[in-house]
This record gives structure tokens, C-alpha cells and sequence, in this order.
């Protein structure tokens, strides 16, 4: 980054805005063919990225970062397959930009077509996670538009890396330049700045932690799409079939605890909790997991912390979890809409009903009847990849991919009508 770090941004901004515009004549074919170019060069390039990746790693490491958080910085050869995976998918995603929403005809003659078109100049603010940079880049270039990336600091170099390979792709094919923007500093003056430049920029997305959206959300003259923190929830009905709770427990909190859709808090109906909880807390235990319980999970179990009104807030991303016994599914549903996100919350029942209040009434973008709150994932959704996923109501909720990328446009065909 140049010492005018104002006018740098500037820049970037512009070149955007001009790109988003020429992106719009780049057909589908075109666009396919340059993102499954860009999944080829990921893997041909993955040593370099991987070299990359080892110095974030190693500093996160001196500085001794949570092991969660080492995961989620950290590529191998795997992870990098998976995001050329995903590259690939997106290519082969319907292109929603041109799509016809809604098509009608007025009484004097005028059509009026409601159009998808791309939102324009989009900002993703994010932290960790390298393959975050591929995702955004796949996602933001199939719907048409340019995208300006800043990264977290603790993963620049992986980031950059990422960026430099597609990039190259990018003006391999003859596309704009400005169409993928990353900005390389660590300096935080350039989220400040860049939060500034409302005539440029669209949207602005910012992941991480909720200090960070915080920040985000106080400081941005541009409108906000916020993916917040996943206090995530699995209620254990006492219909449920407790064999299917465990595996489906177990893996929401111990698969990969450091993201944003593992489970924080275990609910268990009262009348299930004896025969649920020992084996239940046993087995993640095992598995190094911290339970911390209310006053009944305590007596249930013996060694189990006790948990705080803060520990059920709490998005550890870690192996630590909060444990509430309930009543019944009203209760579980109240807990959840207080201390939770408006993320990812499940019911594990047999009962239809309690099943259907609990999809109707809590208040998350997902939710889930006898399955993991893992699965909140665009990939997993057959969306190819996600930008995140939006915790917010308006315009986009839960996992943002093509469709959420696109805003709409009226076009209308007339024969020389003229309002009278």
C-alpha cells in the first residue's frame, strides 16, 4: 500500500465501479470458463499458496493463538482442493444475473419485466480464514460484480497469495481490471477509510468476530449486510430418539468447533436428561470438550462447571459448551430466541408438532428438525460456496451465495404509451 493510504483507496474503489459496470457485457461462458481456470490454477499453485500459508501460521503460533483459531487459518493441500471444489461448482451454477423474476402486462399495453441484476460493488471484510478470499472472489465474479477484499492481518500473506494466483486468471482472460480487488496492508486505518467511499461502493460485508462487526456496522457511510456470531443451539426433545441426538450432538460440537455453525448450547428436556445427559457428556468429554451446565445438569453429572448467564451468550468457537435442562419445547424455544444469534438451531424430536413449533417459532435464518447445525453451509446447501452467512433480515438471511449477490432492476417495453 502507497503512503497516501486515503487516495489508494481511492483508487481501488473507482477502478471497481468501472469494472462492475464492463462486467455486465462479460457473458456466462466467459465468466465459467475463467472461474474453472481459476479452480485449475488454485491446485497447479498450491504449493506457493501453502508457503504462504506456513508464515501466518507460524506467527499465529509465536503468538499463541487458540488451537480453533490455528484451524481456521490453517491450508493443507486438502483445503485447497475443497476451494477449487468450490470454484468449480460456482461455474456451474445457473447465472441468476438477466433472470426474469416477475413478468406482467399492464391494461395500456406496457410490459413491465422485474430483472436480476448484480448488486455492484461489493466490500468483504473478513478475519482467519484464507479460503474465505477464493469463495468471495468466485461468488462476487459469477454474479457480476467486482469485489474489494481486505482480509485479517493474521492471514495476509495466505490472502495475498490466494488473490495473486486468481488475479492472474483474471487478466488471462481479458476481463477488466478491477474486477477482484484485495487491499494489502494490515494498516487499520484502511477499514475506516474504506468504509467511507458510500459513491463507489455498494454493500459491505464484514465477517468475524463481533468486534469487528461492531466496528463495521458504527463506522460504515455504506449499507451493512452483517454476518454475525453463531450461538448456535441443539434442543433435545422428549420425543427425541436419543441414539440420532448423541451422533447429531456430538457432531455439531466436536467436527470442527472453531466456525461460525457448531453448536454452543446443548438444551435437554427434563424428562429425557437423566437418561441423556451421562453418556451424552461422557462421550464429549472424551473428546476434550468443557461442559458447563446449569444447576440440574450439575446434579446429573458430577464435574460439570456451572454454567453463567454469559457462558449461554457465548460464542466460544471452541470445545466448550453450555448445557441447559428445559421443561419443555417453549422453554427450549424462549432460551434459544434470548441467548442466541439468529443463526443455526435444531430439534431433535419424533413429534411432529413440537418439530413444527420450533421451525415457526425460533428466530434463526436456519433451522433444523433431526440434523446438525453443521450443515449451514452454502456448499452443503448445493449454493457452490457462500460469501458467509447473514444473521440479518434484510436483504439477505442466512448463507449468501449467487442469488443473494443479485438486486433487481424494473424494465419496461412500451409502444409509445404517454401518461395521461
Amino acid at each position: 500500500m502507497k503512503t497516501n493510504l486515503k487516495q489508494e483507496l481511492l483508487n481501488i474503489a473507482k477502478k471497481a465501479q468501472k469494472a462492475a459496470r464492463d462486467l455486465s457485457g462479460v457473458s456466462e461462458a466467459v465468466k465459467n470458463a475463467c472461474l474453472l481456470d481459476m479452480a485449475s490454477s488454485l491446485i497447479e499453485r498450491s504449493e506457493f499458496i501453502l508457503e504462504a500459508n506456513k508464515k501466518d501460521v507460524q506467527k499465529a503460533k509465536l503468538a499463541k493463538q487458540k488451537k480453533a483459531f490455528i484451524d481456521r487459518l490453517t491450508l493443507d493441500e486438502k483445503r485447497i482442493k475443497d476451494m477449487a471444489d468450490s470454484l468449480a461448482e460456482v461455474a456451474k451454477l445457473t447465472d441468476p444475473v438477466g433472470e426474469v423474476i416477475r413478468a406482467w402486462r399492464r391494461p395500456n399495453g406496457l410490459w413491465i419485466h422485474k430483472v436480476r441484476v448484480p448488486i455492484g460493488v461489493i466490500a468483504i471484510i473478513y478475519e482467519s480464514r484464507p479460503n474465505v478470499t477464493s469463495d468471495c472472489i468466485g461468488l462476487t465474479f459469477k454474479s457480476g460484480n467486482s469485489v474489494i477484499l481486505r482480509g485479517g492481518s493474521e492471514s495476509l500473506n495466505s490472502n495475498l497469495a490466494i488473490f495473486k494466483v486468481l488475479e492472474a486468471v483474471v487478466k488471462k482472460h481479458g476481463i477488466s481490471e478491477g474486477v477482484i480487488n484485495i487491499i494489502d496492508t494490515a494498516d487499520r486505518r484502511a477499514v475506516d477509510e474504506l468504509l467511507k467511499l458510500h459513491e463507489y461502493i455498494d454493500v459491505v460485508i464484514p465477517r468475524g468476530g463481533e468486534g469487528l462487526i461492531k466496528r463495521v456496522v458504527e463506522s460504515s457511510l455504506i449499507p451493512v449486510i452483517k454476518h454475525y456470531k453463531g450461538i448456535c443451539h441443539v434442543y433435545v426433545d422428549e420425543w427425541a430418539d436419543l441414539n440420532m441426538a448423541q451422533d447429531i450432538c456430538f457432531n455439531a460440537k466436536v467436527q470442527r468447533p472453531g466456525v461460525c455453525n457448531a453448536m454452543e448450547s446443548m438444551l435437554v428436556h427434563q424428562d429425557v436428561a437423566v437418561r441423556f445427559l451421562p453418556g451424552m457428556l461422557k462421550k464429549l468429554k472424551q473428546a476434550g470438550v468443557e461442559i458447563r451446565g446449569c444447576e440440574t445438569t450439575c446434579k446429573i453429572v458430577k464435574g460439570v462447571k456451572k454454567a453463567t448467564k454469559k457462558d449461554y451468550a457465548t460464542e466460544y468457537l471452541d470445545l466448550i459448551l453450555s448445557v441447559k435442562v428445559v421443561k419443555d419445547a417453549q422453554e427450549a424455544i424462549e432460551h434459544i430466541n434470548s441467548y442466541g444469534s439468529r443463526h443455526s438451531d435444531s430439534i431433535v424430536t419424533e413429534n411432529y408438532e413440537n418439530a413444527m413449533q420450533f421451525l415457526k417459532q425460533v428466530d434463526s435464518a436456519c433451522v433444523y428438525v433431526n440434523a446438525s447445525t453443521r450443515f449451514t453451509d452454502g456448499y452443503q446447501f448445493g449454493m457452490g460456496a457462500e460469501i458467509g452467512i447473514s444473521t440479518d433480515k434484510l436483504h439477505a438471511r442466512g448463507p449468501m451465495a449467487l442469488e443473494e449477490l443479485t438486486t433487481y432492476k424494473y424494465m419496461v417495453f412500451g409502444n409509445g404509451q404517454v401518461r395521461i
